[in-house]
């Protein structure tokens, strides 16, 4: 696709929207990481224009990956990757983790996720309007961590 950036430059087009806008000493707030999400969601990448080809995730929960119990919010962008006759091959998913302490507020959420995906008839507005009402406890607060990250699934 013309003028779009390859999927390589996703994870640092990520960054880029996560530091704009900010001083290097700045909290990032989950609605500022949001925010950035929401631009970073709106970008179209070099992808095949099939409808499974470019994803939007957004899922919370309260997880115990690294040993101790946290309340993560991850805001997922997901590329599938095709092989050299077109055929899907692994996907590469860009991650934003927010990592919150757990509360007893937070843990009563419980889990959810949502998916978008580009190049079919859902409305991305639409999609973003009704995540960030999940986000609604979260949007003032700083997460304790942030993990930007990409890996192959």
């Amino acid at each position: 696709m013309p003028n779009r950036p390859p999927l390589e430059e996703a994870l640092n087009i990520l960054r880029a929207e996560l530091a704009a806008g900010r001083s290097t000493t700045a909290e990032l707030t989950t609605k500022a990481a949001w925010l950035a999400f929401m631009r970073f969601g709106r970008q179209r990448f070099d992808t095949a224009a099939m409808p499974d080809s470019d994803g939007l995730l957004f899922q919370y929960g309260t997880y115990a990956f690294n040993g101790r119990p946290t309340f993560t919010v991850d805001l997922t962008r997901q590329f599938d990757i095709s092989d050299v006759d077109g055929e899907h091959d692994h996907y590469v998913q860009v991650h934003c983790e927010l990592r919150y302490e757990p509360e007893p507020v937070l843990d009563a959420l419980g889990c959810f996720d949502s998916w978008f995906f580009h190049d079919t008839d859902a409305d991305l507005d639409q999609w973003f309007a009704a995540v960030e009402r999940h986000l609604e406890l979260l949007l003032e607060r700083a997460p304790f961590e942030i993990d930007v990250h990409e890996e192959p699934v």
